[in-house]
Formats: C-alpha cells, structure tokens, sequence
C-alpha cells in the first residue's frame, strides 16, 4: 500500500486487538493486489437506540489507481452487528468480494453466473477415452474421460444424465466438467 492505514474508532474505546485484526486483513488484501494505494477503516458505535442493544458499524474506504471501493454497513440495522469483530470480518469480506469483482472488470474477465447445462450419454468411445452428450435441444457436445468428475469413465452407460460445463473446443463445443446425475461416485 502506498500510504499508511488508517484506522479511526468514533464513539468506542480503542482495541489493540481489534487494530491488529484490520491490519491482518488489510495485510492480505495488499497481498492479493499490490495496487492498492490507500485504506481508511471507521469502527463506529452510533448512540442510537435499537432494541439489540449497542451495534458496530464498520466502513472501509480503498483507493485503487483507477477507483475506490466502499464498503459501509451503516445504512441498514441488519448490516450492524453486536460484536464488533463480527462487523470488521464481514465488511472485509464484502470488500475482498467487490475488490474480485473489480480487478475482474478491469481485465475484461467479467465473472459469469451461467447455470450448468443437462444432457445424456449419448455415446462412449472408451478405447478412445472420449464421449458425446446430447442435450434436450439436440445438440452433440464433446467430452474427454478427463473431463468427468468423481465418477469412472469405464463405468458409464449410454442414457447416463448428466449436467456439465460448456466451452469451445477445437473441433466444436465440448464439456469441462461432467457431473453424473442421480448415480453418484461411481468408482
């Protein structure tokens, strides 16, 4: 980090072992990007009254070269916590989410959510150590013996459903992962 943390306690008495635990996940953080230029931390025990008793609030600003990121569990009670060690891991935690998300951005490798296709065993060449899987729309996809996963090749049956994980191949679609469904761990 460029320059130094700060870490500022507002309306709660300083706790060397709650610093030391925001100086270790800053820590890690630094080592998953070196880039990170600046980080302010705001520990904070407002006087309003709740019904819970007293809550923690944690904020955390990063500057990054090309933005920031700002984590602030203030606006909503049920992002306070009672245990302020609980409220500092779960504001890092959402920060080292949307710092993935942001260098993510920034490589052009934008995170996607696609749910895992379905299909049969259509064919299987075991000499080959390969097979086909058709899926609902009649599509043939491609899959190694390598691609399958906690299940044995040898053992596979034509009608064997399965769902797996599309990509390009070579010569045309093929699955990354197969995941034999209903028959499990067949080794």
């Amino acid at each position: 980090m460029k320059q130094p943390l700060q870490i500022t306690f507002r309306d709660i008495e300083h706790s060397d072992a709650l610093e030391n635990l925001i100086r270790e996940k800053v820590k890690k953080l630094d080592e998953f990007n070196e880039h990170i230029m600046a980080c302010h931390v705001v520990i904070e025990q407002p006087h309003v009254q709740h019904k819970q008793g007293k809550l923690f609030h944690v904020s955390i600003d990063l500057t990054m070269p090309d933005g920031e990121i700002l984590v602030n569990r203030a606006k909503h009670p049920h992002h306070a916590h009672e245990d302020a060690y609980v409220a500092t891991r779960e504001a890092f935690s959402s920060l080292r989410r949307q710092l993935q998300d942001f260098v993510r951005k920034q490589r052009g490798k934008v995170k996607r959510h696609d749910s895992p296709s379905y299909g049969k065993v259509s064919e299987i060449f075991g000499e080959k150590n390969f097979g086909r899987i058709m899926t609902p729309e009649g599509r043939e996809i491609y899959f190694h013996r390598n691609s399958l996963v906690d299940a044995d090749f040898d053992a596979l049956e034509i009608g064997n459903e399965v769902r797996f994980s599309e990509e390009a191949g070579d010569k045309g679609p093929q699955a990354s992962t197969v995941h034999l469904i209903g028959k499990h761990h067949i080794l």
